[in-house]
Parts: structure tokens; C-alpha cells; sequence
């Protein structure tokens, strides 16, 4: 399978440097033309006003592309499984299904810290209680009811499905045992942590390992965050922070594509310059390198000893 590109926002108004991506759509949808243009098949919707802005978003974003996928990013606790898994699944049905759910964990709310104890395992479970409850609205042909430590429905039912239904494809990350247990349950693809080819490596079978248990080892995919740098130079390995000439890059890249990931988060490049550039060079080199080398046997690890002097650790 073809490697994916996903474009990850950043901030990029020229006058400030908090001011998100999506602060003007008008000058967005240019960039969007761009993005979808130069190669990269998704693009994150994480912005900082919060969930139902990234729902809004998300729509308008698939409006105004023909291919581009949204990796919708959402938490549970804001909106009822209810509410959200009719919204979600309208969302993707407009769409004609190019919308992921990119599931992060959140804190609990002050309304839950004074009923329960708030920590990592508390936040964990109601993830797993909200996403158990979405795939069962996007599938159930008959209403249900449902009483649990963290929702409780009655009558439980959304009408109009989302073209995927319960296979809408979920994303999701973390490194501790317990965010590792609910991943390996729920999600379609996993979310790499930066690190050294060998910290990545041990993420990936961990991972699977936890999917693993409930027979879903094979049917993990794995996206990788990768930061460009628009020049300078690098010399530590630590993490997956590159810069230097887009062959340079490529190259650094084939050594994680090796290791069997299957997409890579771009970040860095949201300029129109950067995004035209990254599409043209980078994500071309990077892609005609993996075409040419098909030819021979692949091996996951393969590429991992070719490693570059162009990664570093974050600042």
C-alpha cells in the first residue's frame, strides 16, 4: 500500500503567531487547492477553539475539496455519544465518507472531579465507553439502552447512518499501558510518538501487541508526525525534526517507511510557498524512491540503517 501524506495545520498568520490555520477560509481555501493538489491525501482539523469549531470546520473543509480525507480531531466529555454520532456520521455522509476521527485524551470537567477521582485510567475508560457507544449508534438497527460508569441512553438510536457506518476509521495514540489497551481495541490507525528509529520501532510492537488481544493485530496501520524545517542544519537522531534539501528529507524518511508505517503527518509547511514546495519536491522524492525500490523484495527495517545526520531532537 501506497505511503499517505497528511498535512498538519499550523499557525500561520503573518501578523501574529497564535492565529490558527483556518483563521480566514478565504485565504484557507486557497491553501487547501494547494494542499490537495501537491499530493497529501489528508489534513488535520485540531483547531483551538475547541470541538464543535473543529466539527464546523471539518465540514467546510470537505466542501471545498473533491478528494482530500479530514482527520477530525475530538475528545469525549463535550458532547453526548448520542448528539455526536449523529453529527459525525452526517458529516461523513455529505462528505460521500472522507472523514476519520482522531480520538485525543482530555481532562475531565470540574462537574465530573467532584464524583469521581480524575486521573490517566478515568479518562482512558471514558474513552473507551464513548467510542464503544458511537460504533454501536452508527450500527444498531433498533434503539437500545444503556446505563454505564460514564453515559447513560435511552433509546439509543441515530437514523440516517454515515457511509462507513461502525467502520469509520478511528485514530488514535499514547504510550502508557492504559491509552496502549484502549487503542488496541478501537483503533484503525495508530498515531506515532516522535522518536529514534529504534523508540518508534518498539512503539509499533507494543501496539500491536495490545491490538492484539482482541484479534485486530493485522489490521493496525501507523502514521508517524514528521516536522520540516525550512533550512538549518541537524545533528541529533532523537526525533523525527528534519531539515535541510528535500533529498535530504526523503531520504531520512525512507528509514521509517522500513519500518511498515504506513503515513506520514507533515507539519511545518503552511506557508502556500512551503506547501508548494513540500508536494513538488519532498513528498515526490520520497514517493518515487518507495515506487523504485517496490521492485525489489521490501522488508520492514529495510531502509533503517540508511538513516541521515538530518534528524534532531525538538528544541
Amino acid at each position: 500500500m501506497p505511503i499517505a501524506f497528511t498535512h498538519v495545520p499550523g499557525k500561520t498568520h503573518p501578523a501574529s503567531a497564535v492565529v490558527p490555520f483556518f483563521y480566514d477560509f478565504a485565504e484557507t481555501a486557497t491553501k487547501l487547492g494547494l494542499i490537495e493538489d501537491g499530493g497529501f491525501q489528508k489534513i488535520v482539523v485540531d483547531d483551538s477553539a475547541g470541538l464543535l469549531t473543529n466539527m464546523d470546520l471539518a465540514a467546510q473543509v470537505l466542501n471545498r475539496t473533491a478528494s482530500l480525507e479530514v482527520v477530525l480531531t475530538h475528545w469525549a466529555g463535550v458532547i453526548e455519544p448520542t448528539v455526536a454520532a449523529r453529527q459525525l456520521a452526517s458529516i461523513d455522509r455529505e462528505s460521500g465518507g472522507r472523514l476519520s476521527l482522531r480520538m485525543i485524551s482530555e481532562p475531565l470537567n470540574d462537574d465530573d472531579a467532584e464524583t469521581r477521582p480524575v486521573g490517566h485510567g478515568v479518562i482512558w475508560q471514558r474513552i473507551d465507553e464513548y467510542l464503544v457507544l458511537l460504533k454501536r449508534l452508527w450500527s444498531n438497527d433498533r434503539p437500545f439502552d444503556h446505563e454505564g460508569a460514564f453515559y447513560s441512553i435511552k433509546g439509543g438510536y441515530i437514523e440516517r447512518k454515515g457511509p462507513h457506518g461502525a467502520d469509520l476509521v478511528i485514530r488514535m495514540g499514547g504510550q502508557s499501558g492504559t491509552a496502549l489497551k484502549v487503542a488496541g481495541r478501537h483503533a484503525d490507525v495508530f498515531e506515532l510518538a516522535p522518536g529514534s528509529i529504534d523508540e518508534v520501532r518498539q512503539l509499533m510492537e507494543r501496539a500491536r501487541g495490545a491490538a492484539a488481544e482482541h484479534g485486530r493485530a493485522g489490521k493496525l496501520r501507523f502514521a508517524l508526525p514528521v516536522r520540516i524545517h525550512q533550512g538549518g542544519s541537524v545533528a541529533d537522531h532523537r526525533a523525527v525534526d528534519l531539515s535541510g534539501p528535500p533529498a535530504q528529507v526523503a531520504l531520512s524518511l525512507l528509514a521509517y517507511a522500513g519500518l511498515g508505517i504506513d503515513e506520514f503527518m507533515i507539519v511545518g509547511v503552511d506557508t502556500p510557498r512551503e506547501i508548494a514546495t513540500a508536494g513538488r519536491e519532498t513528498l515526490a522524492i520520497l514517493r518515487n524512491s518507495l515506487t523504485r525500490r517496490e521492485g525489489d523484495v521490501f522488508q520492514p527495517g529495510a531502509f533503517a540503517p540508511r538513516l541521515g545526520p538530518e534528524t534532531r531532537a525538538p528544541g
